[in-house]
């Protein structure tokens, strides 16, 4: 993973979303036009959190998030996520 030149501030984490799935578990691929967006990905990214909360999660945590969380944005070919840490829903 090349170092990202990019910092979140206050309380947002930036995530890289976990490939969609190709196949069904019976082996039928899925087309592009019917993936599910995924919600789980990787914490690449935080910020210094607010004054009165600390930010929970870290660099390289796994999380889930909501099916509609975040604003996405594409840093050198890569897809990413940024949200508030209070739209990551778990650690896994």
């Amino acid at each position: 993973m090349a170092k990202l030149k990019i910092k979140p501030l206050a309380d947002r984490v930036l995530i890289e979303p976990d490939a969609a799935e190709e196949k069904t578990a019976a082996g039928i691929i899925i087309p592009d036009t019917a993936k599910e967006k995924p919600q789980k990905g990787t914490v690449v990214a935080i910020g210094t959190g607010k004054k009165d909360e600390p930010m929970t999660v870290k660099v390289g945590d796994s999380v889930l998030y909501g099916k509609y969380a975040g604003t996405e944005l594409t840093i050198g070919g890569t897809n990413y996520l940024i949200m508030r840490e209070s739209d990551v829903v778990a650690i896994v």
